[in-house]
């Protein structure tokens, strides 16, 4: 096991624990953020953290677009978040908490929301809610898409979600055209899209806007 602190004054505490079980624990200090996975040991690689609210988001955006690139990298990710972050990762279309980071995330993995730990069980409580929440990597993406441009297309769409695609996409290009190409409804809103057809939305940008320029 290697575990990433980047608080230098959790090391003492860390340290008892790798001294009880000689050989078994690896003490990292550094910013998960600038961790690279592969550094940490053979495949295959599991990740468990309870994340930081303020970085949970960031961290889980860095390690799924590892998986974008090798789905071998990981072989599951088990975190605690804020019970509302968690719920996005999870979220069906149709639904408030559905977003971009719930297409990014079930594009890649198969989410399971495993089970709450309310504020009485931390010291001190937080003023939240808190999930843990299990991604286990396909071995292939939902569906053919870029990430690059699965981001543009997501990140057009809701960032006016609740304006109809015939709109919301006009900072694509031709949006007429791509809701013809896919067979989508112009009248359609972001969050009643499944996964599979924001890929198809990205697979049907033209190429200069597949890439993002």
């Amino acid at each position: 096991m290697v575990a990433v602190e980047k608080d230098p004054r959790c090391r003492d505490a860390l340290a008892e624990i790798a001294a009880a079980a000689p050989g078994r624990l690896e003490l990292l200090q550094a910013d998960a953020l600038q961790v690279e996975l592969t550094a940490l040991g053979p495949a295959p690689r599991r990740i468990v953290a309870n994340l930081p609210y303020n970085v949970g988001t960031p961290l889980l955006i860095a390690w799924l677009t590892r998986v974008a690139e090798d789905p071998a990298v990981l072989q599951s990710i088990t975190v605690m978040l804020q019970r509302e972050v968690a719920e996005r990762l999870v979220a069906a279309p149709r639904t408030k908490p559905y977003g971009r980071l719930t297409v990014l995330t079930q594009w890649l993995c198969e989410a399971q929301l495993l089970f709450d730990l309310p504020p009485r069980a931390f010291v001190p409580p937080p003023k939240v809610v808190s999930s843990v929440l299990r991604l286990v990597p396909r071995p292939a993406p939902l569906a053919p898409a870029s990430l690059a441009a699965l981001e543009r297309v997501t990140q057009a769409a809701f960032g006016q979600r609740r304006k109809m695609l015939r709109q919301s996409l006009k900072s694509l290009g031709d949006a007429q055209r791509l809701l013809e190409v896919t067979g989508l409804p112009e009248t359609a809103r972001a969050e009643e899209l499944t996964v599979e057809q924001f890929c198809a939305l990205a697979r049907a940008l033209p190429s200069e806007e597949r890439d993002g320029a």
